[in-house]
């Protein structure tokens, strides 16, 4: 019963969809769809590391393969006229026969933008481990970060933690600082979770990074549609209400 929830596996199909999206009957298939979604993440995590890079989702069907790569930069990933984009395609084909597959899936790559980076877990910790890797405060990175993201209208909330030996200190100590609200019980709270590492040359330093960007509801519109309706219902009450109200009587000792 204590044991911690991970924010974003929790919210799978409440407010949050697979980033590994195939269907396999087979058991084999199954094996080897797992063993080549790893390998490219593992190869684009050590290719794509400081171009500011959220996430990566994998779409697949009998024959393709479709990587969606987002990033606040994307200029840096695809490169000058696209050399980056096909440099990279490459290398996953290359990648892919490396692995000894049943079937050789064609490749395709799209690679869309973040507009606000402050939305991202990911990319925020990210930002904290350049600053610690820069050789810069932990405390005055924590602050600087926290109030980055804080000044975006969407954030709600952030909590930033990082462990290991700040400052260079002989013990490993935890440091935390938080702003606003991040309620992990509610699933329909929308909270981003990363794990980033800094390395060092005392050590690695683990930072962890939460943020919540409000609720979601199912259905909004209906929410937003039911709002002015009940408005115009309420304006259409008071009239009758004053009207069916029938005037007093005068009282028989009433002067003339």
């Amino acid at each position: 019963m204590t044991h911690v929830a991970h924010p974003f596996i929790q919210r799978i199909g409440v407010n949050r969809d697979w980033r590994s999206r195939w269907f396999a009957t087979d058991p084999k298939r199954f094996r080897e769809y797992l063993r080549t979604d790893a390998a490219i993440r593992k190869y684009l995590g050590k290719k794509l590391k400081g171009m500011s890079v959220d996430f990566v989702e994998i779409e697949r069907d009998k024959k393709t393969i479709r990587v969606i790569i987002k990033s606040s930069r994307p200029g840096l990933v695809i490169g000058r006229s696209g050399e980056g984009a096909t440099k990279i395609n490459k290398e996953i084909d290359q990648l892919l026969r490396t692995l000894k597959l049943t079937e050789k899936p064609e490749i395709k790559i799209d690679i869309e933008e973040i507009r606000s980076p402050e939305l991202s877990a990911e990319i925020t910790g990210q930002m904290v481990a350049e600053g610690l890797e820069k050789r810069m405060q932990f405390r005055r990175v924590l602050k600087q970060t926290i109030e980055k993201v804080m000044a975006n209208r969407d954030v709600k909330g952030v909590r930033i933690m990082m462990s290991g030996r700040l400052g260079g200190a002989d013990m490993s100590r935890v440091e935390e600082l938080k702003k606003g609200r991040i309620p992990l019980q509610t699933l329909r709270a929308d909270i981003d979770f990363a794990r980033v590492r800094a390395n060092l040359p005392y050590g690695v330093i683990g930072i962890k990074v939460w943020i919540y960007r409000g609720d979601i509801f199912e259905d909004r519109k209906a929410g937003q549609a039911a709002a002015p309706a009940r408005d115009s219902r309420s304006t259409e009450r008071a009239p009758r209400e004053s009207s069916d109200r029938r005037p007093r009587a005068p009282r028989s000792g009433a002067r003339s």
